[in-house]
């Protein structure tokens, strides 16, 4: 909703005519766009030659040496409309933008000020250099989204003690734990340990670890260290703490329940692996876990060295990434070493996961599928927890707009063509727990060895952590020798200590590759026109041979991922979509016409083939039964008889053709059973393959000759598929 005294705002920035300030939407709503503005515009009214978004150390020292107070006592209009436009911005009342000072102005002020903690510092409604600062970004200073009045009072106090230090800023007061407020904290403890304004930078280094470690706090210690540990506690949701500089016996059992939490050693009290958890994702990084996780090889003499350093717990990779990047995925034994020696292993899936850009839902719903082919291929088990990895520091809308869906889409692959397994997740503080409360998640493996992520400065151990990366470290000597990530572990998973038989066949197909391209085209034409009667386009057909190709390829990485998934070969699948795409005629599209006419209540018919599968509800309904009741996918159990399931299905084979290409191998496989082939494999023999096809149209001559002429498009199909897998 447009705010009026914004927009206002907004219009007298555009009229401020000069070069280096831009012109800002006039939308009456508070962006950056506009804090920026409104700070070239301060520049220029200093007196700075080069404008500038930031409101750095250059403009804070122009300010505070030629107005150290903004009040009725400036005479520069323009510097008095930038106080009024910001108050504006930040939802105070600033007066009339009309650059006089007035009493409204200086209420708005006040109140703001107020708000941030600084009014007894600074009485009354004077701007001060470093509220200046402030008032021209977007942090709020009454509550927001999930804050929290307790967190807001600790940030109105850490405002209103250290203001006065050089290099201390006014904090968001919002009521929400982020990472300025992180900073702050820091830079108040550091402070307090004596550090001068030069030595002081908000950084978890040495001077700070040795100073907390003489400052050990247990029942009846009172004072600001007190205080600033409470403040920790709370900045960590830790539950019923309050800000206090008496540490009470109540504190004591909050500090044991921590420390439980975060499997610290149980002293209750903030002793220095307390404080070091508090303050930053890794923590005491010298501490030893008992779980790792690593992109090498687990052997025999590294498992050794492993083991006698108290390792119990391995993570492992379960494929590979992108082309032409490093080995670390599991190896064929290994996991009979990592058993033998006594260690368990959870599994980690990661291609690639480094920007927003490659999460998806339907990268997710590629993942899931991958995933489940792997962790079957490695013998994983019924109850293994797949951490599939968030490698960036995903912003809070990026979380949103792209892992979120990513995830929901994993879980939706899993639950029905893996649903033994379940999905956890690798990645920063807030990524791991905004997911999990989402729903897509049982456990966060944390990657808070990454400590300048914003996703972990500001946000606490998620309450789900299975594991807690925290550091890496080198082990043993010669060949024993390995670099690990050292993990912390909660005890939610312990990985797995037993694995079923590595699967054989392992060769699965792969991605097309683009540059066969054009003479996978030719040869399918080829065969179309020399065995088929076929050319490019045929009377009475509605799809080119070409046409027909390139949606088929356009569905090739989801044909992929279900061919390795059910361990049918990929060509199987594409035959018949390559098939009834090129075959499709006006009949076809008027059936489908007549269906959709009885469902909307008008004369019809209530099922016809539709789809690029040319698939019949009844038929996909009979498929996914047959294969969820032997356990090849999970699904609901729907009657064929049932009007409504019958129309449910229809439309979502006519309106989505990534489920109508889902569809499709469940048909194939429903139909190999009914020939009483069995389950066709990756060795499937051309004369099974022949008869799974045939099945797929049904019976009789007409369903003969239909699996004879899709056994040469499988064959076209199957020679470039073999040659990829096999390069």
């Amino acid at each position: 909703m447009a705010d009026e005294m914004v927009l206002r705002a907004q219009r007298w920035i555009n009229s401020y005519k000069v070069n280096g300030i831009p012109i800002v939407p006039e939308d009456g709503q508070t962006s950056w766009s506009v804090m920026y503005a409104l700070t070239r515009i301060l520049q220029y009214e200093l007196r700075i030659v080069t404008l500038s978004d930031n409101f750095g150390p250059t403009t804070l020292s122009e300010l505070s040496r030629q107005y150290p107070v903004i009040d009725e006592t400036c005479r520069v209009a323009a510097i008095v409309k930038v106080v009024q436009a910001g108050l504006y911005c930040k939802g105070y009342n600033g007066g009339d933008i009309n650059g006089s000072f007035d009493s409204r102005t200086s209420a708005g002020a006040a109140s703001m000020k107020a708000n941030m903690g600084l009014l007894g510092l600074w009485p009354g409604g004077g701007i001060t250099p470093k509220t200046m600062k402030a008032l021209l970004t977007m942090d709020a200073y009454v509550l927001t989204g999930r804050g929290t009045e307790t967190v807001q009072s600790v940030q109105r106090w850490l405002n209103s003690r250290y203001m006065n230090r050089r290099n201390f800023f006014v904090i968001p007061c919002d009521g929400n734990f982020s990472r300025d407020v992180q900073k702050a904290l820091m830079l108040a403890i550091q402070f307090e340990l004596g550090m001068a304004d030069d030595i002081a930078n908000g950084i978890f280094g040495p001077g700070t670890k040795s100073g907390l470690r003489s400052h050990i706090l247990g029942i009846g210690t009172t004072g600001i260290w007190v205080q600033l540990f409470t403040a920790a506690m709370i900045f960590n949701r830790r539950p019923g703490v309050t800000f206090t500089p008496t540490y009470t016996a109540q504190l004591r059992d909050q500090v044991l329940a921590f420390q439980s939490f975060a499997i610290l050693p149980r002293t209750g009290q903030a002793d220095f692996q307390t404080w070091a958890s508090l303050l930053v994702s890794t923590g005491d990084d010298t501490r030893r876990g008992v779980a790792f996780d690593c992109i090498t090889t687990v052997t025999p003499e590294r498992a050794k060295t492993l083991y006698a350093q108290g390792y119990r717990i391995t993570g492992r990779y379960l494929c590979n990434g992108t082309a032409g990047t490093f080995n670390k995925m599991i190896e064929p034994t290994e996991l009979a070493t990592i058993a033998t020696s006594g260690m368990s292993c959870f599994p980690i899936f990661q291609t690639w996961g480094g920007s927003a850009s490659y999460f998806n839902a339907n990268q997710g719903y590629s993942d899931g599928l991958s995933a489940v082919t792997w962790a079957r291929h490695h013998g994983f088990k019924s109850g293994t927890r797949i951490y599939f990895a968030v490698d960036f520091d995903a912003l809070d809308y990026q979380v949103t707009a792209n892992v979120i869906p990513h995830f929901e889409a994993i879980g939706r692959a899993l639950q029905i063509y893996g649903s033994e397994y379940k999905v956890g997740i690798y990645g920063p503080r807030n990524v791991c727990t905004r997911v999990s409360e989402a729903g897509h998640t049982s456990a966060s493996f944390v990657s808070d060895m990454s400590i300048g992520f914003s996703g972990n400065l500001g946000y606490p151990l998620p309450p789900d952590w299975a594991f807690d990366q925290i550091s890496t470290v080198t082990l043993g000597t010669g060949s024993g020798q390995i670099e690990i990530d050292n993990n912390i572990v909660s005890g939610r998973d312990m990985g797995q200590r037993t694995f079923n038989p590595t699967q054989t066949n392992s060769k699965y197909d792969v991605p097309f590759d683009g540059a066969y391209r054009s003479s996978q085209l030719a040869d399918i034409r080829s065969y179309m026109e020399t065995s088929i009667k076929m050319s490019e386009w045929s009377v009475g057909y509605t799809w080119s041979t070409e046409q027909s190709h390139e949606t088929m390829l356009k569905h090739d990485r989801l044909i992929t991922d279900l061919s390795k998934a059910l361990r049918i070969r990929k060509a199987l699948i594409q035959a018949p979509i390559f098939w009834e795409l090129r075959k499709r005629t006006n009949a076809d599209d008027l059936a489908d016409l007549a269906v959709a006419a009885y469902y909307n209540g008008q004369p019809g018919t209530d099922d016809c083939s539709t789809g690029v599968g040319q698939i019949f509800a009844r038929t996909a309904i009979r498929a996914t039964n047959y294969c969820s009741q032997n356990g090849i996918v999970a699904g609901t159990i729907l009657d064929p008889g049932n009007r409504a399931h019958v129309e449910m299905i229809w439309r979502v084979l006519h309106d989505r053709d990534d489920k109508n290409v889902e569809t499709v191998p469940l048909v194939l496989l429903h139909a190999a059973s009914m020939q009483a082939l069995g389950r066709p494999g990756l060795d499937a023999s051309e004369d099974v393959t022949r008869r799974t096809l045939e099945r797929y149209n049904g019976t009789g001559p007409n369903a003969v000759k239909y699996g004879y002429e899709l056994l040469g498009v499988f064959r076209v199909f199957e020679k470039y598929n073999k040659m990829l897998r096999e390069r």
